[in-house]
């Protein structure tokens, strides 16, 4: 039997491990940074390197890593021994404080969107303190930022810290506005439930798509899908059980707070969610849930998927960020207490929040933007590309009251009677989740559901951080010269104002309906629906104010993210098609003839026995026949549009001519095959079909 206090952080230099093995005075130092955020003397490395080495040595390690986040979304590393040859031609162990705070990978290899040329090679990465530094595959990784020779950033890291300290900042002036003196930090936490889907891993194989791209390009629906409702959380099966406990106890050991696991609604769906850590390590640990995902399923015979939309027809799989604020003293910023219509310090942050969505849907959607995504925004419990915010019927109420559209009612608690005299009556939370709704008030946090299970979830709260703290930096200047008599008056004018501007991007209702469509057009709001709808807005000047005031980016860090996102998008889609035309060309064309061959045998035979008739074989062929003359044109066509977005000029132009040109001979390709796949005998058809993927 497990151990899980023992287990857990086995694998981790934390704190009990620091104030064991660190002086005294380096203990101290060091903790007072990771919870304070103050600079770490850097003549203390050297005693901290010493220790960590000792430690990780003492567990059989021999390298270590600058464990990084560059642009890509995932994780780098690049490995370096503890040995340095001594005389007679021996090595020692060794690990100085300036191996532990700096290193120099490639920085032009790695996407940047044009801040770093071929031969401007070098970058760097630099110790974050504030992330503890873990043993993964016997390497020492340390938590590091990444950024150019030159200073620019190229990682997600720098820019995630610089929010971080922004909101800090900008929220303790907030505090002292209602008398709190005792608080000396903020923080923003986060809990990232990550989807996910697990195949058979020899059916993984066997599928160029899954191979390459990590989604099936073609693929009729199964007789059955997720109609049923029968997989959410369902009994788990026992291979995947046995994946989930190994997944469970390996996280455990890298001190990530692995909390829940069950079915998801889609067959195959599954889901893990986290206790809340602070943005900073919940960022990292989430790179090392997904890391863990894809390296431990192929022990149990299965592969891991963490695209946004694998299959068609079913639920794709997103990331549910829960994003919050709190104190270092533990008071939770957005509780709204038991009479939220009278807790004015609450109901300054929830304005704030509503007033930062509402001016910055653009960012927002950006921050969830991708090829992957595309496919997944707007159906199967997943929120439309339309950001809005739903707060429950509690909080509405209270707002309205303020903003003076209706007198204030309290919601009492309604009860949940069960109607079963031994089952306990329940109460049922007024602020309970809104599964279509993109930004979804959740009791004492908000929900944003809008991104997609492969991402990085750094960018979302990078933008979440910013747009929260340039609001309520714009509410401290407004409210900090006010004379405190008039403080009361200014406050509720203030919240009024700004309540009645944005009431707008509050919604409770169906996201998914066509009229909300239609209402969210009338009322203002953006409504992105692919990536190169919304990229262009990222240099919008009101955006690039936003990230200036509050130092997370410069113009060129945001234009190179822009310039970044975008190449990924129409590289993304041009991978995509050429897997299609191999697999149409190499394996569905050549499958269909095949078939044909074997159905004209048939007629022929037929037809020479006298009184046999062949007219089933005949209408079948006729069929088949004129779709795979279909599917040729289709290849023919979709070449053609590859081959046209070689006129294109700019990132963007190419963005869009992909989205428009190159992916709608995409779906058509695929619409002629997923026809044709019902009607080709099992043993024909070359790759394995949605029923063996989804019901393995």
């Amino acid at each position: 039997m497990t151990n899980v206090p023992e287990l857990f952080g086995s694998n981790v230099f934390n704190e009990n491990v620091m104030k064991e093995r660190l002086p005294k005075a380096v203990y101290k130092a060091l903790k007072k940074t990771i919870q304070s955020g103050n600079p770490l003397d850097p003549s203390l490395a050297e005693s901290v390197a010493t220790a960590m080495k000792d430690w990780a040595i003492q567990k059989g390690v021999t390298h270590y890593t600058h464990w990084f986040q560059p642009l890509t979304g995932i994780t780098a590393e690049k490995h370096d021994s503890f040995i340095e040859p001594t005389e007679g031609g021996n090595v020692i162990m060794e690990f100085s404080g300036k191996n532990l705070i700096q290193g120099e990978p490639d920085a032009s290899s790695f996407p940047s969107g044009g801040l770093r040329s071929t031969f401007e090679a070098r970058g760097y990465t630099t110790w974050d303190p504030t992330s503890y530094a873990f043993i993964k595959n016997n390497t020492l990784c340390i938590p590091t930022a990444f950024c150019s020779y030159g200073g620019e950033v190229l990682d997600k890291k720098i820019p995630l810290l610089r929010s971080m300290e922004a909101i800090n900042k900008q929220a303790l002036r907030i505090l002292r506005l209602f008398g709190n003196n005792d608080a000396s930090r903020v923080t923003t936490t986060v809990g990232a439930e990550q989807e996910y889907f697990l195949v058979d891993a020899d059916m993984f194989k066997k599928r160029k798509d899954l191979r390459f791209v990590g989604r099936t390009l073609f693929g009729a629906m199964p007789p059955k899908g997720q109609e049923m409702e029968d997989h959410y959380f369902g009994a788990i099966r026992s291979q995947v059980m046995s994946f989930m406990q190994d997944l469970d106890e390996e996280l455990w050991k890298l001190g990530v707070l692995s909390k829940t696991r069950h079915n998801e609604a889609a067959p195959a769906q599954h889901e893990l969610a986290p206790i809340f850590s602070s943005t900073n390590i919940s960022t990292d640990n989430n790179q090392l849930v997904m890391e863990m995902m894809k390296k431990l399923a192929p022990k149990h015979g299965l592969t891991c998927l963490l695209h946004e939309k694998p299959f068609e027809g079913v639920n794709g799989s997103g990331k549910h960020n829960n994003w919050s604020m709190g104190t270092d003293l533990g008071e939770n910023l957005l509780e709204p207490g038991k009479t939220p219509r009278e807790n004015r310090q609450f109901l300054t942050y929830l304005t704030a929040v509503i007033k930062a969505v509402d001016d910055y849907q653009d960012l927002l959607r950006i921050s969830v933007a991708s090829a992957g995504n595309d496919h997944r925004l707007g159906g199967h419990e997943a929120p439309p590309a339309i950001v809005s915010i739903f707060l429950g019927d509690e909080l509405e109420a209270v707002l309205d009251s303020i903003t003076g559209d209706k007198t204030y009612e309290e919601v009492g608690q309604s009860i949940l009677d069960s109607g079963v005299s031994v089952l306990p009556n329940l109460p049922k939370d007024s602020t309970d989740r809104n599964r279509t709704s993109p930004f979804a008030f959740t009791g004492n946090k908000f929900e944003f559901r809008m991104l997609g299970s492969g991402f990085s979830i750094a960018c979302a709260n990078i933008i979440l951080n910013a747009i929260v703290a340039d609001t309520l930096g714009k509410f401290a200047d407004e409210l900090e010269n006010v004379p405190a008599e008039q403080f009361d008056s200014a406050l509720n004018a203030l919240l009024k104002r700004e309540l009645k501007e944005h009431k707008r991007i509050i919604f409770n209702g169906n996201n998914y309906s066509e009229e909300w469509v239609i209402e969210a057009e009338k009322r203002g709001l953006l409504n992105l629906k692919t990536t190169p709808d919304a990229l262009p807005h990222y240099t919008d000047a009101k955006n690039v104010a936003m990230f200036e005031r509050q130092g997370i980016y410069n113009l060129k860090e945001i234009e190179a993210r822009q310039d970044s996102i975008l190449e990924e998008y129409y590289k993304i889609i041009r991978i995509e098609a050429l897997t299609m035309l191999d697999m149409a060309r190499t394996e569905i064309f050549p499958a269909v003839l095949n078939y044909s061959e074997e159905l004209a045998r048939t007629i022929i035979a037929k037809q020479a026995v006298a009184g046999i008739t062949t007219k089933a074989e005949e209408r079948l062929l006729a069929k088949i026949s004129a779709l795979n003359e279909h599917l040729a044109d289709t290849i023919d066509e979709l070449d053609a549009a590859l081959n046209g977005a070689a006129a294109c000029n700019t990132a963007t132009e190419t963005a869009v001519y992909y989205r428009d040109a190159v992916l709608s001979k995409m779906n058509e390709m695929r619409a002629v095959s997923d026809k044709l796949e019902p009607m080709i005998a099992a043993k024909y058809w070359p790759f394995p079909t949605y029923s063996d993927l989804l019901f393995y």
